[in-house]
């Protein structure tokens, strides 16, 4: 009964906004609010943004995700904390990190100059800035499936001749395909809500760095109506893409049984 209650307490606390900003929806010119110049920029800029940071989030975060589940130690322990730390930083420390790393005073600025590399208040700024928000969420989905599953099939197959590489593709990949699945779609959704490191550390600059949460920002300053059309644009596509992905997963799980 307690834990029932609990659950039910827990998931009012986060469908309630949701439905409150469903009901408080202009939904009458939601179409004319998503065709707006301005607006339908920052959403293909977020969507292009959001998808580049998926893709290299996914890649490294595999990669990396596979190396920590296959090793130990104080080393392992230290790489995993510095990777997760993204996780709980907040958004404006993570900018101000990014503009050390990438800016006019950064470590890499004599080599960014040197080959005539700009990336603050560009639209690279943008990716790096939702892959280094986004990675941490592949690294910890991967590491744990890795772990959770071991890697007794890819010893098999290691042990039958075939190369890592082989074993990689034709083992390691399907065998946690919906876990991969998984760990890109919140790639993908913690990218396309990312804000404050973007804000930071690429500006809000139309067209080239304001993504749909900096365009939602700037209408709240002017007509709320505006902010909670497009919050409710940019949740409607976030669930879509979470539904979708976690779908797929327990149906790839059963086509594999089979």
């Amino acid at each position: 009964m307690l834990v029932g209650l609990l659950a039910v307490m827990a998931g009012l606390s986060i469908v309630f906004p949701i439905v409150a900003l469903a009901l408080g929806t202009p939904w009458g010119s939601l179409a004319d609010l998503a065709a707006g110049p301005e607006n339908r920029s920052a959403a293909v800029l977020s969507l292009v943004t959001a998808t580049l940071a998926c893709l290299i989030s996914t890649t490294f975060g595999l990669a990396l995700a596979l190396k920590l589940a296959r090793s130990s130690g104080p080393l392992t322990v230290l790489l995993r904390a510095l990777v997760l730390v993204p996780l709980v930083l907040p958004p404006v420390v993570s900018g101000i990190a990014l503009l050390l790393a990438y800016g006019r005073q950064s470590l890499l600025a004599p080599l960014l100059e040197s080959a005539g590399i700009r990336v603050v208040f560009t639209t690279s700024a943008v990716v790096i800035a939702q892959v280094f928000v986004s990675l941490p969420f592949v690294v910890l989905t991967l590491e744990s499936a890795f772990r959770a599953s071991g890697f007794a099939e890819e010893r098999a197959a290691a042990s039958l001749g075939a190369r890592p590489m082989r074993v990689f593709r034709t083992v390691t990949v399907p065998r946690f395909a919906p876990s991969i699945l998984i760990a890109a779609t919140l790639a993908l959704a913690r990218s396309l809500g990312e804000f404050g490191a973007t804000l930071t550390f690429a500006g809000s600059l139309a067209g080239l760095t304001r993504t749909l949460p900096l365009q939602i920002y700037l209408a709240r300053e002017g007509d709320i109506a505006d902010a909670v059309g497009l919050s409710i644009i940019l949740v409607i596509f976030s669930l879509v893409v979470v539904s979708i992905a976690y779908a797929r997963g327990p149906l790839q799980r059963e086509a594999d049984a089979r």
